[in-house]
């Protein structure tokens, strides 16, 4: 139920349906299908069940099917990843975009693959602790029937696509040291709304990094790498540019 916020659907009710021996949730895929077995099984449906009227079941099966269209950041949430909170599945669904890509993403780093586990390190406020987290949980066959099941009974919408005719589109980009004209964060949304990527640390994929007063040694790998240095002031004017 994590995320999902379903009215009519809170604790008591879960318990109720984890014991039911006829219409049981134990997974939460059980929930989307709830309304079809009640209807395949007519000697024991939920409306003839203590506690529950046509009304009540029809507002449940309602809102079951209101929350049946899920929002990628939602749905990241929701699959209960361990150390991915609310804001990590918001950073991650930007980066990524679809469900598709992320899924992939995390399979190829179940499998040992050092480029997309560089790749989701660079994300901003990405670290080892939570792709190992998303190694793990992809890595358990029970989680992989458990989201493969969900995934076929949901729609998970795209992250909100950023724009594509800006300067800085498709480009990523890593902030460091201190910024005098806005908050670190004000710039990470910023770039992120004119169709960036934000990183958190440099790498041969990094476009530009943004170095502000005591930047060190992400702007020493930049130039090392040979990435592109810009001061905020430069960074400023390019972006009001378009």
């Amino acid at each position: 139920r994590r995320a999902f916020d379903i009215e009519g659907l809170g604790e008591k009710q879960i318990e109720f349906f984890f014991a039911d021996p006829d219409l049981p949730i134990r997974k939460p895929a059980d929930i989307f299908t709830l309304a079809a077995r009640n209807a395949a099984n007519p000697l024991k449906k939920l409306e003839n069940k203590e506690g529950f009227g046509a009304v009540s079941v029809a507002k449940l099966f309602a809102a079951i099917e209101a929350r049946r269209t899920i929002a990628l950041e939602r749905f990241l949430f929701a699959l209960g990843i361990r150390n991915v909170g609310e804001t990590t599945a918001k950073h991650l669904a930007r980066a990524y975009g679809s469900w598709a890509a992320f899924h992939e993403a995390a399979e190829k780093i179940v499998a040992g693959d050092g480029p997309a586990r560089e790749e989701m390190d660079a994300i901003d406020q990405i670290g080892e602790t939570v792709i190992d987290s998303i190694a793990a949980y992809f890595r358990e066959p029970h989680n992989r029937a458990l989201v493969d099941e969900l995934v076929a009974e949901l729609t998970v919408l795209d992250a909100e696509k950023p724009k594509s005719d800006t300067a800085i589109a498709g480009k990523t980009v890593v902030f460091t040291g201190s910024l005098e004209k806005m908050t670190r964060e004000e710039a990470k949304a910023q770039a992120e709304r004119l169709g960036a990527k934000v990183a958190g640390s440099v790498s041969a994929k990094t476009h530009v990094v943004v170095a502000g007063p005591g930047a060190g040694s992400k702007l020493a790998k930049a130039q090392a790498l040979g990435v592109q240095v810009m001061t905020e002031d430069e960074w400023l004017a390019l972006v009001e540019a378009g």
